[in-house]
């Protein structure tokens, strides 16, 4: 029973669900287009999909907010390979928003060109490993930022699967 004391956030946490947040920005463009087709004559989609890679840079730069404290927070010891497998989550998380960020940039599409695309692919993993690394690391932490955490996190996986089962609904229709 202990383990579900609601805590008061930290600066760390509430980085860390700004970071989701602008994240789940990030994926709603074509998951409202495909999931939700009435959207599609709204300008929220059309605004989002404008920004979208300015909101994913915002995110990325909540989320290294959120790691760098908490680097700091815990002495993380770069010596000690147990500590690269406890925040071996997180690790992965940064570097891949890192990656993610840092071809955010016109430059990179036009030196990329197919490859950018497949790079930016990997924003799907990260909504899996987020929803891990928030259930994960947040148990017996509980804020009242968890539950919106979690919930944002698997709402938006389950919207994803559902985008990806119509989008294959609509391949099979068509072959």
């Amino acid at each position: 029973m202990e383990n579900f004391i609601i805590n008061t956030p930290s600066f760390a946490s509430y980085l860390g669900f700004f970071s989701l947040s602008a994240y789940i920005i990030t994926l709603l463009p074509t998951i409202l287009r495909i999931v939700f087709p009435a959207t599609k004559n709204t300008s929220i989609p059309k605004m989002l999909l404008k920004y979208r890679r300015q909101i994913g840079v915002i995110s990325f730069v909540f989320g290294a907010g959120h790691g760098i404290l908490l680097f700091m927070k815990r002495n993380f010891d770069v010596f000690d390979i147990e500590s690269y497998v406890i925040y071996l989550q997180g690790i992965v998380i940064l570097a891949i928003f890192t990656l993610l960020a840092v071809t955010s940039n016109d430059w990179s599409i036009k030196k990329l060109k197919k490859d950018w695309r497949k790079l930016h692919y990997l924003t799907y993993t990260l909504m899996f490993l987020l929803t891990w690394h928030i259930s994960d690391k947040m148990f017996g932490h509980w804020s009242y930022l968890t539950p919106l955490g979690i919930i944002g996190s698997i709402g938006i996986t389950v919207l994803f699967l559902i985008r990806k089962w119509i989008e294959y609904k609509k391949k099979k229709k068509l072959i």
